[in-house]
């Protein structure tokens, strides 16, 4: 008989959130496999909470496209393709280096301050989960000023599921993370727009990049 993952969550803040990111992470990492059934019942049992988070979260991750609930079968993992992490990831470092080019001139000295304590926390940062939640704060801040409302959404649409989660998922992301964030504030620091995107641009790259041989790796 199969050994369930060991699945956990270490505190109860933001409950759902948490829900969804342990079975997102989960997902990813392989311990459920593609057509696998994900039993709502099972899996609150295995986290301690009740039915309604695991609910929320598989309606979350169904939108995101890693399960897909069908009536009387639950939630069923979907293949996680090579070709949608390029596509995903490319248009990112696109979209994303657009956004900082064009918020950079709107940004005030609180912004630039927020993202130097945002940039000192993830150097400092032991914990990943906080690290993840500083690293989605840090990018929102970058493209908070841009006007373009078209382009914004489609960031945040790029944005749900696998990108949150690279922290846990490539051994050594967040080490390198925090010297790119930092190039990247010290770029828009000095007024240096077109660096700061050609930076988050590479950044984002990369990440997709070990993102796939990461999960190239696991599948092997």
């Amino acid at each position: 008989m199969k050994a369930k993952p060991e699945l956990r969550i270490e505190n109860r803040d933001t409950l759902h959130l948490k829900v969804t990111n342990v079975i997102r992470e989960a997902i990813i990492r392989g311990d459920f496999k593609p057509g696998e059934r994900l039993k709502q019942s099972d899996l609150a049992e295995q986290l301690g909470v009740s039915r309604m988070p695991v609910r929320e979260a598989f309606r979350k991750l169904e939108a995101e496209g890693l399960i897909q609930l069908e009536p009387h079968k639950g939630a069923i993992i979907k293949s996680i393709h090579k070709e949608e992490l390029e596509e995903i990831y490319s248009l990112r470092a696109e979209m994303e280096r657009m956004a900082v080019v064009q918020a950079a001139d709107l940004l005030t000295k609180e912004d630039l301050d927020a993202l130097k304590a945002l940039v000192e926390k993830m150097e400092t940062e032991t914990d990943p989960e906080d690290f993840v939640l500083a690293n989605i704060e840090f990018h929102k801040l970058l493209i908070k000023r841009c006007t373009w409302n078209r382009l914004t959404s489609f960031i945040s649409t790029l944005w749900s599921g696998l990108p949150q989660q690279t922290p846990h998922l490539i051994s050594g992301q967040i080490d390198k993370s925090k010297i790119e964030h930092r190039e990247i504030y010290e770029a828009l620091k000095n007024k240096d727009k077109e660096k700061a995107g050609l930076l988050v641009s590479q950044h984002i790259l990369r990440t997709g990049e070990m993102l796939i041989q990461s999960l190239s790796k696991d599948a092997q």
